[in-house]
């Protein structure tokens, strides 16, 4: 859907951009990341046309014709409108052509705002902004959809709201790029990340391939009525990561060697049967990954 190569922006001679390459697939929901003013917003404004690049290449839709929506971190919306009137007014404003009635009606409910369809946006919560800035991005029904931020400054509800839209989106294949600070946002809806540090991608690709490159998978397991010898047993076992926590009473593995498919399988059969030979009883054992947030520390320092 997006290709971006090399891609360069300045502002008054400070380099932003420098030289950023990023692959959107069709279908994709792609978290775009990094810290405050890495380029993110800049790289979307681009792919949007609202700001020229200095350099480098930039293609949508394998140079066919492709319908862009875009949602800002701060939608501008009148406060005198009521959310029918706005999107109404996004119809005309982008000369749609099809049943405008009907179409409103339908993003109303994609968003949950149909029974607040008649209220005055003045009296809106920040949420209630942002879902319907994303029912305006979504009006024509675009191919590829560019939210920036639009859970910032949400709070738990709101956020569980845009979020459960965007998944909504997701499952009506939409192309969807999503920039956003929350990085557990990110895990439930994202298939591949890109993360941008210095100007660059420093780390792009499946998402749970990069939990998995950074971090390998984690074995956490706790023990009923933990004696000091078997405890002492447990720790000897050879992982890059072994640790136990004295307050919960759990160990954590990680660093497992072996290959990418069957490492934390050969693993959990070697801690489980070490369990069983030293009389041990589990009361939990887990196999999980690393969160976003662990890789997106190492990645930008």
């Amino acid at each position: 859907m997006v290709t971006i190569r090399n891609l360069k922006k300045s502002y008054k001679g400070f380099p932003v951009l420098r030289g950023l390459s990023m692959d959107i697939n069709d279908g994709d929901v792609y978290g775009f990341l990094g810290r405050n003013g890495c380029g993110k917003t800049t790289t979307m404004n681009i792919i949007c046309g609202v700001i020229p690049k200095d350099s480098g290449e930039v293609e949508i839709g394998g140079g066919k014709p492709v319908m862009i929506g875009y949602l800002p971190e701060s939608p501008a919306i009148p406060a005198y409108m009521t959310a029918r009137e706005y999107l109404e007014y996004i119809a005309a404003c982008s000369n749609y052509d099809g049943d405008i009635k009907k179409r409103t009606n339908e993003v109303l409910e994609t968003v949950g705002l149909r029974d607040a369809a008649d209220r005055r946006t003045k009296g809106f919560s920040r949420g209630m902004t942002q879902r319907l800035g994303m029912g305006a991005a979504i009006f024509k029904d675009p191919e590829l959809l560019i939210f920036d931020e639009p859970t910032s400054a949400l709070d738990p509800q709101g956020r569980s709201e845009v979020i459960s839209i965007i998944d909504r989106l997701k499952g009506m294949g939409s192309t969807i790029v999503l920039s956003t600070h929350i990085l557990s946002d990110v895990e439930r809806v994202a298939n591949r990340i890109g993360i941008v540090n210095g100007g660059t991608i420093a780390e792009e690709g499946d998402m749970k391939a990069i939990l998995r490159k950074y971090s390998g998978d984690v074995i956490s397991l706790s023990v009923r009525n933990l004696t000091q010898e078997q405890k002492l047993e447990l720790l000897k076992v050879k992982f890059a990561n072994a640790e136990f926590n004295n307050d919960t009473g759990v160990f954590r593995f990680g660093g497992f060697t072996g290959s990418a498919e069957n490492g934390t399988e050969d693993a959990a059969r070697q801690l489980i049967k070490l369990a069983a030979d030293n009389g041990m009883v589990l009361e939990n054992f887990t196999i999980g990954t690393a969160t976003l947030e662990e890789v997106f520390g190492k990645v930008v320092g």
